[in-house]
Parts: C-alpha cells; sequence; structure tokens
C-alpha cells in the first residue's frame, strides 16, 4: 500500500508537469524540450535556497521565478533570433545543466533534515487528524503523514489547473490559444504572436519547475539528473489523458492531462512491482509513451470498422 500511496504522490506532483507540457505542446504546438531543464533547475533552486535557510514556500515561489525566466529565454530565442523551436529548447535545457551545477555547487543536495513542503504537509495533517498516526480509507489502513502529503499535492495541483483554466478564458488566454491554432491570424488582428508565445513558454517552464521543486522536497532530495526523461513522461501523460477524456475541451484537456500523468506513474510502479528489473524503467516508459501514441489511432480504427459492420448488418 505504501509502494501505491507514493507512487500516486509522485504522479499527482507530476501531472504539473503534464500541464506544462500540455501548454507548450498543444496550446502552441511547440516542441519545448527546454521544460526538462526547467523541472531540474526548480528541483535545484528550491533546495540549496532551503538548505540554505530559506522557508519552503519562499524557496518553491524563487524555483517558479527561475522557470518561468528559463521559459522566457526558449521563447526570446525562438520568436527574437528566428531560431528553430526544437532547436531553441535544447540549447536552453543544455545550458541549464550547467547552470543547475551552478546553483546546486555540486550534483546532488540532500533535504532530508531540512523542512520542506513535505514535512510542513505532514505536520498540518497530524494537527487535522488530532495525532492520529493512520486513518481508514475504503477499508484501508493508510499513514497520516502519507495522506497529507498526497492531499496538499492535489490541493496545490487542482488549484492550479483551476487557474489556468481561468487564465485561458480570458483575453489574454484566447489569444494564446488562438497563437496555437493560427498565427497568421492572430498577427492579422494586431497582436504579436511572438509576445504571446513568450509569455506562454514563460507558463509552462514556472509550472515545470514548480513541479521540480515540490518533487525534490517529497523525495527529499534534489538531482543534476533528476529532470532526465521527464519531458517524455510528460508528453506520455498529455497524450494518455486525451485518450482518457475522449473530449477537446479545454477543461477536459486540463483534467486528462492530470489523470494521464497519475495513471502513468501507478502503471510503472505495478511494472516495478511486478518484478521489472530498474534498469529497464526507461525502456519500459518508451514502451507505454508508443503504446498511448499509436492506441487511440487503433481505437479509432476499430471504432470505425464495427460501426460500418454494424451498417452492413
Amino acid at each position: 500500500m505504501s509502494l501505491l500511496l507514493g507512487s500516486l504522490t509522485v504522479g499527482v506532483i507530476l501531472a504539473l508537469m503534464g500541464l506544462a507540457v500540455f501548454i507548450s505542446f498543444r496550446i502552441f504546438h511547440f516542441p519545448d524540450m527546454s521544460c526538462e531543464g526547467s523541472f531540474t533547475l526548480g528541483a535545484a533552486v528550491a533546495a540549496i535556497l532551503i538548505v540554505r535557510g530559506s522557508s519552503p514556500l519562499a524557496a518553491t515561489l524563487a524555483a517558479i521565478v527561475a522557470g518561468a525566466l528559463a521559459g522566457t529565454l526558449t521563447g526570446v530565442i525562438h520568436t527574437r533570433f528566428k531560431v528553430e523551436a526544437l532547436l531553441a529548447g535544447i540549447l536552453v535545457m543544455t545550458a541549464l545543466y550547467s547552470v543547475d551545477l551552478r546553483v546546486m555547487g555540486s550534483s546532488n543536495i540532500p533535504l532530508a533534515s531540512s523542512p520542506t513542503f513535505a514535512t510542513g504537509a505532514a505536520g498540518l495533517g497530524a494537527w487535522a487528524f488530532a495525532g492520529a498516526e493512520s486513518v481508514q480509507v475504503m477499508g484501508w489502513r493508510i499513514p497520516v503523514h502519507d495522506l497529507s502529503i498526497l492531499l496538499a499535492a492535489a490541493a496545490i495541483v487542482s488549484l492550479l489547473s483551476g487557474l489556468l483554466f481561468a487564465f485561458f478564458n480570458t483575453h489574454m488566454g484566447m489569444a494564446m490559444r488562438a497563437t496555437g491554432d493560427n498565427s497568421q491570424m492572430v498577427r492579422a488582428l494586431g497582436v504579436s504572436d511572438g509576445r504571446m508565445q513568450i509569455i506562454g513558454l514563460a507558463i509552462s517552464g514556472a509550472i515545470a519547475a514548480l513541479s521540480g521543486a515540490l518533487l525534490a522536497q517529497y523525495q527529499g532530495f534534489a538531482d543534476v539528473q533528476m529532470g532526465i526523461g521527464m519531458l517524455v513522461a510528460g508528453l506520455a501523460s498529455v497524450i494518455l489523458g486525451e485518450a482518457l477524456v475522449g473530449s477537446r475541451r479545454l477543461s477536459h484537456l486540463l483534467v486528462g492531462a492530470m489523470l494521464g500523468a497519475i495513471l502513468f506513474r501507478l502503471l510503472v510502479a505495478v511494472a516495478l512491482r511486478l518484478g521489472l528489473d530498474p534498469n529497464d524503467l526507461k525502456l519500459i516508459t518508451a514502451a507505454f509513451v508508443l503504446i498511448a501514441l499509436v492506441s487511440p489511432a487503433l481505437i479509432g480504427k476499430l471504432r470505425k470498422r464495427f460501426s460500418t459492420g454494424a451498417a452492413h448488418a
């Protein structure tokens, strides 16, 4: 049960990464590789500030700002210097590796003895549940410590997704969505599509950094390698989410991106529980992404075939 609850918590935290990838890949159709670097940057900034005595809230906010700056840099390189989108993201992601090492001062920062988001959530949970060590949930005895962290992470993700939904229904948010759909039309209406992209990538980078900061605080360490593969996981979350909700409405797509991230982590946890060699984790991740990519088309073909057969019958 502890493995399942831990995987669920990680999935909820990585749902933020799914939202970041959703903004860049789905709203703007921008292959932003720098999201992976922003994820690690957020973890690095939060970890070093916490170790040096900053509060977890202040450290997390600083991580968000750092991620926004990284996303802004990607957008500026692409829009102002006319560098191809994929290459701009790769350049920033590559540069951020050295930045992370400079920020951290080493390749790994332990947070076991420092106050973090996780310890704060656990303390709040202990107060809310009157000091109880565990509670009964649907027939399962769940430690209050783990449940409190899960609920806190879920509250953060839910609040942020609600804010994103509200923002993308404002005039600026609608302009961003229109930029991704038809940038020429947006320019004809007198809106700077480049500025919209820069702001959108800044938001995406900030959310990716928030995900990295929270994950580092939950796991109790920040590592310069922890962002490797996170972009693939985020993309898999978006694709799985779209297959789950089966709708193109913005609210459904946002919820789908979050559900996809949680489902993806649970699938990985189940694979590990069934005896998968941890060395094969990247392989199984790629397999899940491939399945997520091809399954919607296969399901569509099967539905079409069955509907055609029913019509002829």
